[in-house]
């Protein structure tokens, strides 16, 4: 079947603590909701719609799971996906408060999640963004005094260039924040946990099923290669890899490729050493490095975002380096694991949250951001779909470019931009 693929072979799928295989699509199906897209935007909208009583069934191309939900690098980040600007522009200031609470409802939802239904995924507070630049440095306190202004003081930790050593085992940084409202885990067992419990809950489950187009009406119908499903309502929630509603969609969000490596686990003096506070971290750079130590105390490094659709032939090759520049005391350790995949990057970082007709919806375009947005975008997909759209027009109401030339060329563009950043990093 097109498509058809299990999960790549990374560290995270060789440490699922559950398993969930759900049939083909055949037939035909009626529900009250079909969402389109089985990673966290799919499950976490079925899951909220399923608490609230309503009839769902998910059809994914691939495994539940199968995308960056299930490859990323578990960083449990606040925020939007970095489209705050953007939106105050539109919208001026009176809109902040209630911004910043968006920015961090994903958060709760997560936490809800894993009390409510007894989902291990290794969910861990603590998370540092690193400066490399002065200007780095200044936007840190811009950082720290608007979160201050939110209540989140008791959350914050400044730390200064003489103090980086102290929590991190590099001297490659002037400083950082630490946000200890932020954390990490192990996404794939979060997405496959909530799964469970949204079938458990009686969400139809159609896995390896190739959605081949949607027919609009008072009722549309999702059709596959061997069945079809007929709702009320259509969730489109396909991220980087959506092809469907191209009038809507096409060209406004494309695929960026992020690769990541897994040591073998380190000894209690190396993570000591490198990382004794156990911190999510992200560099300011804009071709960031980003990484953190597993359960397991393998430290998952990843990074090279890259937009122009080559993957590196050898990823540990391409990423080890770049590890080792941070901690050279890592050049000796083993790597046991190595995988890549495709976020879905919009160019002014919001993500689009909209409809294309009146009863099919789209929730795509994180920008890396997905752990904590997707949560947050499948509370407010089910708003939706009750008919309450406050917080879905906020973010439809926002003018999306489009890069012309299509797919592909347009990713050419995209990376060209990229190269201008990535020169800008090293300046």
């Amino acid at each position: 079947m097109p498509g058809s693929e299990l999960h790549c072979p990374s560290y995270y799928a060789a440490t699922t603590n559950q398993t969930v295989a759900f049939p083909v699509l055949q037939g035909d199906v009626r529900v009250d909701v079909c969402v389109v897209g089985g990673g966290f935007t799919g499950v976490a909208t079925a899951l909220t719609l399923a608490e609230r009583g309503y009839k769902v069934a998910v059809v994914e191309q691939n495994c539940i799971g199968w995308g960056a939900s299930g490859r990323n690098g578990g960083q449990m980040i606040g925020g939007i996906g970095g489209g705050e600007a953007a939106i105050l522009k539109h919208y001026g200031e009176g809109i902040a408060k209630d911004l910043f609470q968006m920015g961090y409802r994903g958060h709760e939802i997560i936490e809800q999640r894993i009390k409510r239904y007894n989902i291990d995924c290794d969910l861990k507070y603590g998370y540092m963004d690193v400066a490399f630049k002065n200007r780095h440095l200044q936007t840190l306190d811009e950082w720290q005094a608007e979160l201050n202004d939110y209540g989140m003081a008791d959350h914050l930790r400044r730390i200064s260039s003489h103090e980086m050593r102290e929590v991190l085992g590099t001297d490659a940084y002037k400083g950082g924040l630490i946000n200890n409202r932020n954390g990490h885990l192990h996404p794939l067992n979060l997405c496959l946990g909530e799964g469970r419990a949204a079938a458990e809950l009686g969400v139809q489950f159609f896995e390896n099923s190739h959605v081949t187009g949607i027919t609009h009406g008072d009722k549309p119908q999702v059709i596959s290669d061997q069945g079809k499903v007929t709702a009320d309502f259509v969730v489109l929630a396909g991220n980087a890899y959506t092809q469907l509603e191209n009038k809507t969609l096409s060209g406004k969000v494309f695929p960026a490729g992020t690769y990541i490596i897994a040591t073998e686990p380190l000894t209690d003096r190396e993570v000591a050493d490198i990382n004794p506070l156990d911190m999510a971290i992200c560099d300011m750079n804009e071709v960031l490095n980003y990484y953190r130590l597993s359960a397991d105390r393998r430290m998952l490094f990843g990074g090279r975002c890259n937009y122009s659709g080559r993957v590196p032939t050898n990823i540990k090759d391409s990423i080890f380096p770049r590890m080792t520049k941070i901690f050279p005391q890592l050049a000796n350790k083993r790597i046991d694991y190595q995988w890549g995949g495709n976020i879905g990057i919009v160019l002014n970082r919001v993500p689009m949250l909209g409809r294309s007709s009146k009863n099919v919806f789209y929730s795509i375009g994180y920008s890396g951001h997905g752990v904590n947005m997707t949560h947050l975008a499948g509370e407010i997909m089910a708003d939706a779909v009750s008919g309450t759209f406050e917080r879905m027009d906020i973010f439809a109401n926002i003018k999306h470019q489009k890069i012309p030339l299509g797919r592909k060329f347009g990713s050419n563009m995209v990376a060209l931009g990229m190269l201008y950043y990535k020169m800008r990093d090293l300046l």
